[in-house]
């Protein structure tokens, strides 16, 4: 094609382009751009294009060649004109022997271009958006016409690229927007200045329980209460009164709503006001005040949970381990095996130390609620005041020191097991509440009036003889009947002396490991001296024992000569003031009693009936704090109320 003729009118010319282009848009805007211009121009092809800066490559919009279009070309600029356009950012023309000029690109000897024209579309930071250019098979003398004719066409090209890119930018950012309403998980209600609804997101058609069918333009008065509905235009009339900057407010005491199925949701919300097209329309936004209530409630049952969960674990190293090879202790896990699928109430009898609460944990770790907890209730080391509170939690304001709402015990084995030791040592009052929740599987918090249900495993163990007790009166028989469902007696140690060699070894092992010392496996002679020993304190009082001798061990030997008790503790005393001095004879057992209780009294007495301790009885009868205790409650020693005054 050859060059416009130098006599061609330019106001033909401008009015080609703008009839050309004036109606159209978008990709067919570009198409009839570069038709007119490789017309009007007389070459053999025209393109505008979007440059891609991170890839350094050109897309077209559109491409006129040979008299049609080419659809999806993209080219990388290098060794290309379009380059050194691109790079000096100004009008470019190339009137002959382009491909001698740039050899590397490909496309211009298959076309047979002799001649270029380029000229760069630049946005408003005069950064490249891309390029407007012809080429020819005959050589273009250099012309202004031609110089203005590109200027014209890159002014139309650019204001049209950059329409788009805002159009995309819209497009996109509504579509975000759109998401944000759609995915809220608030209720959001668009409302005109006569209060029907515009527009509601998903969350508000479940809050109003709503099915899919269109409730635009309905009115919004049917989904509040009368009152609020009044006190919701009323606040309309001050929002209009405020400044447009200002027109948004948090509505005090939030809203009651009412959804299709007529039941009232009380909710909080906020209220804002906007102006489309000249005309005012609210934006409200509810959030359903009973879901955060709850979350309120799941988050403060975790807390409480983990907080308990803290302090169990200082209880639960070493506890997931059984050693038991005696024909007695293989009876209990036979026991166990075919108790714990099922979700029936299991009674562990057992002295103190024979390990109750390791078979609970076997039998909740072989039950089907082993992915929830499984709860401990020490009922003789919580105060009789705070029992309650415990099993059951409290509000706020309960009762003086509470601070804060709490999940009891119950709350939190919910799905789980709750393992309740010394059962026996619970008072009546909290025996007639207990058997409520093993009864009915509810109860309720202290200083609340609500109910609540539970699903809750019992695991129930105790040291006394709860049969003498419901004779005695001092248990009741409904919560015995409750509890013995299933009774497991676990032997005391005495009576699986198999067991004391690897229990032993298992301690050892142990205790070695945390103090970092060597110690050689038990001789057969010191197994021995161990099952000779009574052991009142069961499996705890050998753990202690086997501490002790691992502590004193010299050269890798157990040293159980300080270790092991060589007489029963705390009948040494007794034997040396009050036993007769003939050698052989029998003393009664019930005398036996009297001294040993003499004896203990004697001790609490001294120590100010303080137990434990540096100071306390046990230390001073050379016994376990626990086998004392153990021994005051076979004895019927009971601490007497020291605040009591005499007058």
């Amino acid at each position: 094609m050859a060059s416009v003729p130098v006599n061609h009118n330019e106001d033909v010319l401008l009015r080609a382009i703008s009839d050309g282009t004036a109606s159209e848009t978008g990709k067919r805007f570009f198409r009839a751009l570069v038709q007119n211009l490789s017309q009007v121009l007389g070459t053999h092809g025209a393109w505008v294009t979007e440059y891609l800066p991170k890839r350094r490559r050109l897309r077209s919009l559109a491409f006129w060649l040979g008299g049609e279009f080419v659809d999806y070309y993209e080219y990388d600029v290098q060794g290309t004109p379009c380059e050194k356009l691109l790079r000096e950012k100004k009008y470019l023309h190339i009137p002959d022997k382009v491909v001698d000029l740039f050899p590397q690109d490909p496309d211009l000897s298959k076309i047979g271009a002799v001649s270029y024209i380029g000229f760069p579309l630049l946005g408003e930071h005069n950064e490249i958006l891309g390029n407007i250019a012809v080429v020819d098979t005959q050589p273009i003398p250099d012309s202004f016409r031609n110089l203005a004719l590109f200027r014209i066409f890159a002014a139309r090209a650019t204001a049209e690229l950059l329409r788009l890119r805002i159009e995309a930018e819209l497009k996109d950012r509504e579509e975000k927007l759109r998401g944000i309403f759609e995915g809220a998980l608030d209720a959001i209600i668009e409302l005109d200045k006569d209060f029907r609804i515009i527009m509601m997101n998903p969350s508000a058609r479940k809050l109003f329980a709503l099915a899919d069918n269109d409730i635009v333009g309905n009115s919004f008065a049917g989904f509040l209460v009368k009152n609020d509905f009044q006190r919701l235009t009323y606040i309309i009339d001050t929002l209009n009164k405020r400044p447009h900057a200002d027109r948004n407010i948090w509505i005090p005491k939030g809203l009651a709503a009412i959804n299709s199925r007529g039941e009232e949701i009380r909710t909080e919300a906020t209220l804002s006001q906007l102006e489309m097209k000249d005309a005012p329309c609210y934006v409200l936004i509810c959030r359903h005040l009973d879901e955060q209530y709850q979350a309120f409630k799941i988050i403060n049952s975790l807390k409480d949970e983990t907080r308990y969960l803290r302090d169990e674990i200082k209880e639960l190293y070493d506890q997931n381990t059984i050693i038991g090879r005696s024909e007695p202790f293989r009876r209990v896990l036979r026991l166990v095996s075919e108790v714990a699928p099922t979700d029936s109430t299991v009674l562990l009898y057992g002295e103190t130390g024979t390990g109750k609460e390791l078979i609970a944990r076997a039998i909740h770790a072989a039950s089907s609620r082993r992915q929830r907890p499984m709860i401990t209730v020490n009922c003789a080391a919580i105060p009789e005041s705070l029992m309650e509170s415990e099993f059951f939690g409290h509000e706020k304001g309960a009762f003086t020191g509470a601070t804060q709402r709490r999940e009891g015990r119950f709350s939190l084995a919910d799905g789980g097991t709750i393992f309740l030791d010394e059962i026996g040592d619970l008072s009546l009052e909290l025996q007639s509440k207990l058997l409520r929740v093993l009864q009915e599987g509810e109860f309720a918090p202290v200083g609340s009036s609500r109910n609540i249900k539970v699903d809750v495993r019992v695991i129930a163990a105790t040291n006394r003889d709860l049969s003498l007790a419901v004779r005695q009166a001092t248990f009741r028989t409904d919560l015995y009947y409750r509890l013995n469902v299933f009774p497991v007696t676990i032997p005391p140690l005495r009576m699986r002396t198999d067991d004391i060699g690897p229990l032993a070894a298992h301690f050892v092992e142990k205790y070695a490991a945390l103090m970092a010392k060597h110690i050689i496996p038990i001789p057969a002679g010191l197994v021995e001296r161990l099952k000779q020993y009574d052991w009142p304190g069961n499996v705890r009082e050998l753990q202690n024992v086997i501490e002790r001798g691992v502590i004193t061990a010299r050269h890798g030997l157990l040293n159980l000569d300080y270790a092991l008790p060589q007489t029963i503790a705390g009948v040494d005393s007794v034997r040396s003031e009050s036993l007769p001095s003939s050698e052989g004879k029998i003393m009664p057992m019930s005398e036996f009693q009297q001294l040993e209780r003499k004896n203990l009294m004697l001790a609490l007495q001294q120590t100010q009936w303080r137990v434990a301790g540096k100071d306390g009885a046990a230390r001073l009868l050379g016994l376990p704090p626990s086998t004392l205790q153990s021994r005051m409650k076979a004895l019927g020693i009971r601490r007497p109320d020291l605040n009591i005054k005499h007058f």
